[in-house]
């Protein structure tokens, strides 16, 4: 007589929704397991066994999809047996999860979360963002395993972008440090929340390096927040005017108020934030203008001033590999030096809005006695001003 087949152990229906909802658990909540392991809705920090973790969220997960568990169901003992099927069945790997449990990598492969991972460890440690300095933390002990598995390769900083902050950017740095600062830093959770909302909120400007007199506060609604060269900015519209603006984000103080919790919603957002990138699209460096001639150009009602610089040797190949330096450049090689085979010049020409010219000049002017402007005038003359007053510094040296 043919042997009866022994009954899955997942058979029972109220068996099979317990191993749905761990499985939905375990993706809701990567980590769950961890000792530091919380989240805004965590129904009881104080329990740090990993089992036990998980079965609060699996019961709360139980209520929330109108499963109705028996009381204290599942039990620890069960929930281990379950792991150990999604061990069998490859859910979850054979290794250890000291840092909590997580399914794969969610939506990316491991190589593109290698990828990102990268990028999330630059930007924690050389541009100091606080908010994923701490992520970074969190997910480098989670993917321990996962690097040990891969012999150290996943950790490997294949990629680095090392353009380093020069100004204090973590609250809990600076606090450990004990050099404080009275920055926006401190309130980069209310202004990211603005952001994604919409919110007008209130701003304070502490210092003003340029010499306008621009300090005090101001009501704006952010757009983004921008790492650019050396520093963390903030993209911003005025609410007066919805005059754009960008501004570094040391140079406002500790000071943030949310004026409305009613925000205008992320279409407006963006609608500005095309706005915010044709503008730099349009010109050189961050400066985006005043109010009048910004709203000429964004109506396509601004003339703007051609530039056109001369470059020598031996510059002028770093200027021609720069083919993307900026969208609407012109590159001209001039004559060729027969003894070098190489161009005795090279001219290069870009349409500006007038706000830019001053940042120009300024990425003009690293490469001293190796340029020349040629246009416009009022560009020339201020060229050879600085160049006079170069030579005069150093005659009096």
């Amino acid at each position: 007589m043919p042997k009866k087949p022994a009954s899955h152990p997942y058979i029972n229906s109220l068996a099979f929704e317990r191993l749905m909802l761990l499985i939905a658990t375990l993706l809701k909540h990567p980590g769950i397991g961890c000792p530091e392991f919380t989240t805004s809705d965590s129904p009881d920090h104080q329990h740090h066994n990993a089992l036990v973790q998980v079965q609060i969220y699996l019961q709360k997960l139980a209520t929330e999809c109108g499963v109705e568990f028996p009381t204290g169901y599942p039990a620890i003992p069960t929930i281990r047996k379950d792991l150990e099927t999604l061990r069998r069945y490859g859910i979850l790997d054979h290794r250890m999860y000291r840092w909590g449990y997580y399914l794969g990598t969610g939506a990316l492969s491991s190589e593109e979360l290698k990828m990102a991972f990268n990028a999330l460890a630059s930007q924690a440690q050389f541009q100091g963002d606080p908010q994923l300095r701490r992520i970074y933390q969190t997910l480098s002990k989670r993917l321990r395993g996962l690097d040990m598995e891969l012999k150290g390769e996943f950790f490997y900083p294949v990629r680095q972008h090392l353009n380093r902050a020069i100004v204090y950017t973590d609250p809990e740095e600076m606090a450990a440090r004990g050099e404080n600062r009275d920055t926006l830093f401190h309130q980069l959770s209310v202004v990211e929340k603005a952001i994604s909302q919409g919110l007008a909120i209130e701003i304070s400007r502490g210092s003003d390096l340029y010499g306008n007199s621009r300090i005090g506060p101001m009501r704006v609604i952010p757009l983004q927040l921008i790492y650019h060269d050396i520093a963390w900015y903030l993209l911003y519209e005025y609410c007066e005017n919805a005059h754009l603006a960008i501004g570094r984000l040391n140079r406002f103080k500790d000071y943030c108020i949310v004026l409305s919790e009613s925000g205008r919603g992320l279409e407006a957002q963006r609608n500005s934030l095309v706005k915010a990138y044709q503008l730099l699209e349009n010109g050189w460096g961050l400066y985006l203008g005043d109010p009048q001639q910004q709203k000429l150009e964004l109506e396509g009602k601004l003339e703007f001033v051609k530039v056109k610089v001369r470059f020598f040797p031996p510059v002028t190949s770093f200027i021609v590999e720069g083919e993307r330096r900026h969208p609407k450049q012109k590159i001209t090689i001039g004559s060729v030096d027969t003894t070098t085979g190489k161009p005795c010049y090279v001219d290069y020409v870009v349409p500006l809005p007038p706000r830019s010219l001053e940042e120009f000049s300024i990425w003009v002017y690293r490469y001293m006695d190796k340029v020349q402007v040629l246009s416009p005038p009022q560009l020339v003359e201020k060229h050879y001003q600085a160049a006079q007053a170069l030579v005069e510094r150093y005659v009096k040296s």
